[in-house]
């Protein structure tokens, strides 16, 4: 029963009594039973009065409750006169400001963190309660290489951020080539933990430092072993040249190892060409090129060292030409190289099939393939899986395409499946 139908029952019978006790107490008395029936009315009258004093400050709360359940805080009511009441009144209005206030600087706040989320360029992902993505900045979705938000769950770093911990980083290189800084961290929402993960890119960073060391190291092996074997070479030939120490035949065998030492020098010398090319690589002359026409040509110049093999080169290309801008060289030079480490990863027949779609490129073999242990290394410089490998190949591909702008993995696929795709 509400408190107003309390109050009412009260009064009525309260007064009817009254009426009762007066008619048979003064109904003698028409003097004294005027004035009875004269106080209960007088009664009744202030009763009606208290009643609307107490039922209006009710009124006014449980309109104020049904404002602050529909969250509208722009709602005021007018001071009335009556102390109580307006003093009532008084505390409700400034509550109502003090949270209109609050709601528009949260509001404000809300915004600009959902500004700074956007542009920022650094990505961010966010998650909800059971740490799947709820928000992804259009920076995450760049470096993930995906469109859609339901796309992240399934990416390889969604996974490494998933064994994350609040407050731990990690860098990862997922190809070999693009490096990534994940970050994870927490903020509270409604009482409860929310995870963030930032993902930033250091691949330019870490390739640059790379770059400045791997070329110290070369130009100080180039200059000790220039600097070794120029004296040492000459010194032996100027030796051979001397026909008198040779003439008795158990010299002989000396005078072969001073040859056999003349060849080793050589090659430690084209050895150290190989390296100093990788750091003289110039910058790209590029002209309009048709691709199809420079794998024909590689084709034809790798096909004796596949048939060494038992392996062949499948040109699977799309009609047509295929025009691109590159330094025709250095391009011919990279795919050499690709196709030579094809070669090399198959021991025994195998298939190279080099095809071409829209814009993309796609070398593909039946070899061995490539251990996880070694997919976060294969481009790194000095870096070799092979037993006379100098580690320089792959390295100079990478050079040569990232100097180009164009985007490019090598991965395994599946079982006898492994592919180079450069995307121009």
């Amino acid at each position: 029963m509400k408190l107003r139908t309390k109050y009412i029952l009260f009064v009525v019978i309260l007064h009817l009594l009254a009426l009762v006790l007066s008619y048979f107490i003064f109904r003698e008395n028409k003097v004294l039973f005027i004035a009875s029936e004269i106080f209960i009315l007088l009664s009744i009258w202030i009763a009606w009065s208290l009643y609307r004093q107490l039922l209006q400050p009710l009124r006014t709360l449980m309109e104020g409750v049904d404002v602050i359940k529909e969250k509208d805080f722009t709602v005021k009511f007018p001071l009335t006169g009556r102390y109580e009441m307006d003093e009532l009144i008084k505390v409700f209005n400034q509550m109502m400001e003090q949270l209109k206030t609050e709601r528009v600087r949260q509001e404000q706040q809300h915004f600009f963190l959902e500004k700074l989320i956007h542009t920022s360029p650094t990505g961010i992902i966010i998650l909800n309660y059971d740490d799947e993505v709820q928000q992804i900045n259009p920076k995450a979705m760049q470096l993930l290489g995906i469109e859609h938000t339901a796309q992240a769950l399934s990416h390889p770093i969604f996974q490494q951020v998933l064994q994350l911990r609040s407050g731990e980083s990690r860098t990862i290189s997922l190809t070999g080539i693009a490096t990534y800084k994940l970050q994870k961290s927490h903020f509270i929402d409604r009482g409860f933990p929310r995870h963030f993960v930032m993902i930033e890119e250091l691949t330019v960073e870490i390739l640059a430092a790379e770059k400045k060391v791997y070329e110290k190291v070369i130009r100080m092996m180039a200059h000790e072993v220039n600097n070794t074997i120029g004296p040492v070479n000459s010194i032996i030939q100027s030796t051979l040249k001397v026909h008198p120490l040779w003439t008795a035949p158990e010299h002989q065998v000396l005078r072969d190892a001073l040859e056999v030492a003349i060849d080793r020098n050589q090659n430690l010398n084209v050895f150290m060409r190989n390296f100093a090319e990788l750091v003289k690589l110039p910058e790209p002359d590029k002209k309009r090129i048709d691709l199809h026409q420079l794998l024909l040509a590689v084709t034809r110049l790798m096909q004796m060292k596949a048939a060494e093999r038992d392996t062949q080169l499948v040109l699977a290309l799309k009609p047509g030409t295929f025009m691109i801008m590159a330094d025709e060289q250095q391009l011919e030079q990279a795919l050499i190289n690709i196709v030579k480490n094809s070669i090399e990863s198959i021991a025994n027949t195998g298939t190279i099939t080099l095809s071409t779609r829209e814009q993309q490129l796609i070398i593909s073999d039946t070899g061995k393939g490539i251990a996880p242990a070694d997919a976060e290394h294969i481009f790194s410089p000095f870096y070799s899986t092979k037993r006379d490998g100098q580690g320089i190949g792959l390295t100079l591909v990478r050079e040569i395409l990232m100097n180009h702008g164009w985007e490019f993995s090598l991965r395994t696929i599946g079982e006898r499946d492994t592919q180079f795709q450069i995307r121009f």
